[in-house]
């Protein structure tokens, strides 16, 4: 998708162009060549408001045949030193989904334009590259399509003088396929992906990158006695699926991080059925896994040296003659046993078993990744993600990998009265539901008793995974949340 050049002159034939512009007191580098080639009319542009350094201001300015470049599209900055990789990245994205608008496959922009003393070239080079791949995301729907073809960006060609930039470039890249493959997952409809096709999805991938993979059928299930994830889809016709990837990107095969993500394919809620009303969007429960496929698709483009074992329990939560109900006492993996109090607090019982399968794997560190629960809306809003751990060293990696990649993360408290209230139950070890109070932190911790001593991270996107409004970075829908932070958490992973 990307072509690096290392210079740039006002000769150069382009239709659109893309450039950085600070708010500085005279110009320099390539800006003056593009004032000279404007006849010095650069500074009288900005003040008269035909282009703007302001921040977040997007302006084209047809040069009139000035200079070879047809359209120049100015991305106001602001001043220098106040420029974030949060900032950058999202008017990367801004300023992508304006040249969409001309309908192009190809522009050019001027990379160097753009950096600052605070942001590595790499490292702004990533930036463009996500934001090119991500900002202009269109989940291919399922309406009447027109005759006529839909011109997409195809090539981009970066102008930059930095060796750098091309391990950026690449980076961001692999981090965009895996965030659309997220997306893409978690906007497709329930009658479309099934368990059996979340199964297919992880293979396919699996294949493509040379990684080992296992699933584990229901009948593998029940002779392994995984009576959780088995009780969750008692009520769905649809078979489950324990989906196990597994990359070694080490000679040796220790330090293992597993990545765990929830896979529900449909959320009804079973016999404590969900209200009807947007009840449509429970196609997004299975937004944990789209994370953990995500972080998949883009560790096997970037082959990290770490070994990672991606784990996916997959069910559907309906209603049948044989669903599981309230009151119910199953048998997990682990040999705990759970009462089911809530029979719409699945997504905890089926993580159950896989983070205890992932152990029996070989796991020494545990992510999970779920859309877990309403609480954390509550509490968080749909802004930030939730999280618990049981290791607060290995939780700081993931918070230094979140903040690296401005994805919001916030840690919930663990204090033992939370983990009592799961104790409650008069029939069993665990109460899979302890009602409203803390629920985010309850449901987290529900999980976490089968981590037990292991090193734990949860991650609780209930808020996040889906959004109702668009942002500079992609459309309504699907986020791709996460992608990006446990992309970037293994590929710096280091066991202590």
């Amino acid at each position: 998708m990307f072509t690096i050049k290392q210079h740039w002159d006002t000769k150069e034939q382009q239709e659109v162009l893309l450039v950085g512009l600070f708010q500085e007191p005279k110009f320099s580098g390539v800006m003056t060549d593009i004032d000279q080639g404007l006849q010095g009319n650069l500074l009288e542009l900005i003040k008269d408001g035909d282009i703007s350094n302001k921040p977040k201001s997007i302006k084209k300015l047809n040069t009139l045949n000035k200079i070879g470049t047809k359209r120049i599209y100015f991305a106001g900055l602001g001043k220098r030193e106040d420029v974030t990789y949060e900032k950058i990245r999202n008017t990367f994205g801004r300023a992508v989904q304006e040249i969409s608008k001309e309908k192009k496959t190809h522009f050019a922009v001027l990379l160097d334009t753009f950096l600052t003393d605070q942001l590595s070239v790499e490292k702004t080079a990533h930036a463009f590259s996500e934001a090119a791949g991500t900002a202009v995301y269109q989940f291919e729907n399922y309406k009447k399509k027109s005759n006529e073809p839909d011109k997409k960006l195809e090539q981009v060609t970066v102008y930059t003088e930095k060796n750098e930039a091309e391990a950026g470039l690449t980076s961001g890249y692999a981090y965009a396929k895996g965030i659309n493959f997220a997306r893409d997952l978690v906007n497709t409809p329930g009658n479309l992906l099934t368990p059996v096709d979340l199964a297919a999805e992880a293979i396919d991938t699996a294949l493509e990158y040379g990684m080992e993979y296992e699933i584990l059928e229901k009948e593998d299930m029940e002779r392994l006695g995984m009576g959780a994830i088995l009780a969750v889809s008692q009520g769905s016709d649809q078979p489950p699926k324990m989906i196990t990837v597994k990359y070694q990107g080490r000679k040796t095969c220790d330090s293992v991080v597993a990545l765990v993500g929830k896979g529900l394919t449909f959320d009804a809620g079973g016999y404590s059925i969900k209200p009807a009303a947007n009840m449509h969007e429970m196609k997004s429960d299975m937004g944990g896994s789209a994370a953990v496929l995500g972080a998949m698709e883009a560790v096997g483009r970037l082959k990290p040296e770490v070994n990672i074992l991606f784990v996916i329990p997959s069910s559907e939560n309906l209603i049948n003659g044989a669903a599981m109900k309230p009151g119910d006492v199953i048998t997990s993996l682990s040999g705990k046993t759970i009462e089911v109090r809530n029979t719409d607090a699945e997504g905890r019982l089926i993580l159950a078993d896989a983070i205890t399968y992932a152990k029996e794997q070989g796991a020494e560190f545990i992510v999970d990744v779920a859309t877990l629960t309403g609480g954390v809306l509550v509490a968080l809003g749909d802004c930030t993600t939730g999280a618990l751990t049981n290791d607060e060293v290995f939780y700081g990696k993931m918070k230094q990998s979140a903040e690296e990649e401005a994805e919001l993360l916030w840690l919930l408290p663990s204090f033992q009265p939370y983990k009592d209230m799961l104790k409650s139950s008069d029939v069993a070890d665990l109460n899979n539901s302890t009602g409203r109070l803390g629920h985010a932190i309850t449901g987290g911790l529900f999980v976490g008793e089968f981590a037990e001593k292991t090193p734990w991270v949860h991650l609780d996107i209930a808020g996040t995974a889906y959004s109702s409004r668009s942002s500079e970075l992609g459309p309504r829908g699907a986020t791709g949340v996460m992608v990006r932070t446990l992309t970037n958490f293994v590929r710096n992973f280091k066991a202590e």
